[in-house]
């Protein structure tokens, strides 16, 4: 007995060591099994929260079902009430397209291009200067010129109706007044009447009084008792003819000259015997010269400045 007892003591530090190797080894091994059942639970969580992270898409087509029945189909599209609102919105794009042109065609700019157009021609230098540089120049000459007319507009007519003491209706007559003295007086000033009444004779009355028979008494402006407010629809066009009319005169003046001078070499080349020789060559220079030595770009831009009356609304 006494010979046995020294190994009690190690017997149970074995045992007590086997069976902690058994308790971590469980450990060990229900470990991923513990891993697996959290992940799986964060799946079906996360899969919830995925769910619930989808369903306002079906919010969201049920919203945009409703709006596509609100825009309808073509029976829709088609109707009086769209179609009606379709052309409203095309005939305002139109109307604010062709406004800028037609606001210019109101202006001196018709003359003055036309001119520096055949001051062009009868230089005879072809694309010199570019149309851009008489384009610019054309601007900023009617801008100069028009500059006291659209003052006088903006002060009679658009700036009470923005203050809203004035409806559109009484906007728009105020503000056309000046542009109508306006191109009037230059119809006066180059005596070109014929063309006021071509257009009126062409108006849907002629232009003829039903109770008299006879031609109304038209007045540009300041109508009085017995008068007829000259229509815009004839004021215009009848502008824009007197302002061509003077226009070509204008630029007859300018090209008188250098005809004369292309007359002038053409002869002597021929005299010479250089019948190969272009006479437009040898002017080219010729013309330039005499064109700078007078100042011609003053000259034809003063010309054109005392073309015009000067505008009063008085």
């Amino acid at each position: 007995m006494q010979g046995n007892e020294p190994s009690t003591p190690r017997a149970r530090r074995s045992g007590a060591a086997a069976a902690l190797a058994l308790l971590l080894l469980v450990g060990f091994s229900g470990a991923p099994a513990y891993a697996q059942a959290e992940a799986a639970a964060q799946t079906t969580t996360s899969t919830d929260a995925t769910a619930t992270s989808i369903s306002p898409l079906g919010t969201f087509d049920a919203a945009a079902e409703s709006t596509v029945q609100g825009i309808g189909g073509p029976a829709e599209w088609t109707s009086r009430e769209r179609l009606s609102s379709s052309l409203q919105i095309m005939l305002m794009l139109t109307v604010v397209s062709l406004a800028p042109a037609v606001l210019l065609m109101t202006t001196s700019f018709v003359r003055i291009i036309v001119v520096l157009g055949l001051l062009r021609q009868a230089l005879g230098t072809q694309q010199l200067p570019p149309s851009q540089v008489l384009t610019s120049i054309a601007l900023f000459v009617t801008l100069l010129i028009m500059t006291p007319v659209w003052t006088e507009s903006y002060e009679r007519g658009i700036k009470p109706y923005s203050e809203g003491t004035i409806d559109l209706q009484e906007a728009f007559t105020r503000s056309t007044d000046p542009l109508r003295v306006f191109m009037a007086d230059q119809i006066s000033h180059t005596g070109n009447h014929d063309d006021v009444y071509l257009f009126l004779s062409h108006q849907p009355d002629g232009g003829i009084d039903p109770d008299t028979g006879e031609m109304r008494a038209y007045a540009y402006y300041d109508v009085k008792e017995g008068e007829t407010l000259v229509p815009i629809t004839a004021l215009l066009p009848a502008f824009m003819l007197s302002e061509l009319k003077t226009a070509f005169l204008i630029g007859f003046q300018i090209y008188l000259p250098f005809v004369i001078l292309d007359i002038i070499v053409a002869s002597v080349t021929i005299s010479m015997g250089m019948l190969m020789l272009p006479p437009v060559l040898i002017s080219l220079p010729f013309k330039l010269l005499l064109f700078v030595l007078l100042d011609g770009w003053r000259l034809v831009i003063e010309m054109l400045l005392q073309s015009f009356t000067l505008f009063s609304m008085v």
